[in-house]
């Protein structure tokens, strides 16, 4: 299948690259600067020049494939409402360019938007989930014709990470503490990229459509332990914070270390025989690469 695949140089993106290519797929990826098109280029991919935001760029790109994967998202979270605005831009585009060909769109969302594979949460009872209309998006392209589905993703872990995990380890440096909110039981859902990676391949390759699909490994590791790994790791002392102080100390990171975004892939595991293998998220954390990172 010649699949095209927005995000293709990120931290998930390229995991799915070098799992569609390993599996025998051809690879068409989205790359907006010269660098990530050598990037791209390098691993065997085809080079598809634009980004989320050239529409036509991602009409001639979905045109060109036999499938998508749409794992592209751009994650500035100082003017997140902007960020989201140009995804659900880029889904209903992809959308209509699919219209009435049967082939598959698989997006990725976030696991926050329901805790089993059959939770629809509503948007005008969560406003805060402001990726949902792009899910439902997808999800209603079934109708018109599209294999939709959607593989929302916890915290993602692995070699290369740059998100929140590494935010918490910079924080702890930064502050001599490795602090965590609360009692610390809120606890993170998390997969290890590379498992993400294969589901998406299966949800291109086998999801009807109309299909929500997780890719939990770990259902909810409690921040206090991911706080005492970091904590072992740097010698600095682990303590708890009240939960309103969490803003303060943490910045944006505050709101998700404070959050019980916990989940289950059971459904995903039982439809789709996936099973991850990789490591946990606490056995991840001790690897040195997280620790040899720039802070």
């Amino acid at each position: 299948m010649r699949v095209f695949v927005t995000g293709a140089t990120g931290f998930v993106g390229s995991a799915v690259v070098r799992e569609l290519l390993d599996s025998g797929h051809q690879v068409l990826g989205l790359a907006r600067s010269d660098t990530s098109a050598e990037r791209l280029a390098a691993t065997g991919a085809k080079v598809h020049r634009g980004s989320l935001e050239d529409l036509d760029a991602l009409r001639a790109g979905a045109s060109a494939a036999d499938g998508v994967i749409h794992t592209g998202f751009i994650h500035d979270f100082s003017n997140y409402a902007a960020c989201v605005a140009i995804d659900l831009s880029a889904v209903r585009t992809l959308v209509e360019t699919l219209a009435g060909s049967d082939r598959p769109l698989v997006i990725s969302s976030v696991m926050s938007h329901g805790r089993t594979e059959d939770d629809v949460p509503d948007p005008a009872d969560r406003p805060d989930l402001t990726r949902l209309p792009a899910e439902v998006t997808t999800l209603a392209a079934a109708a018109r014709g599209v294999r939709s589905s959607v593989v929302r993703l916890p915290q993602v872990h692995g070699e290369g990470d740059h998100a929140f995990v590494p935010g918490i380890i910079a924080i702890a440096r930064a502050k001599g503490v490795s602090a965590y909110p609360g009692d610390g039981t809120n606890g993170w859902a998390a997969v290890h990229r590379y498992d993400a990676a294969r589901l998406f391949r299966l949800a291109l390759e086998n999801a009807p459509a109309g299909t929500v699909l997780h890719a939990i490994d770990d259902e909810g590791v409690p921040v206090r332990e991911i706080a005492e790994v970091i904590g072992k790791r740097l010698d600095l002392p682990v303590k708890s914070m009240p939960v309103e102080e969490a803003g303060a100390h943490f910045g944006w990171l505050g709101r998700f270390y404070s959050s019980d975004l916990v989940g289950t892939s059971t459904l995903t595991r039982e439809r789709f025989g996936w099973t991850p293998t990789r490591i946990g998220l606490l056995a991840d954390l001790d690897q040195d690469y997280y620790f040899n990172q720039p802070s």
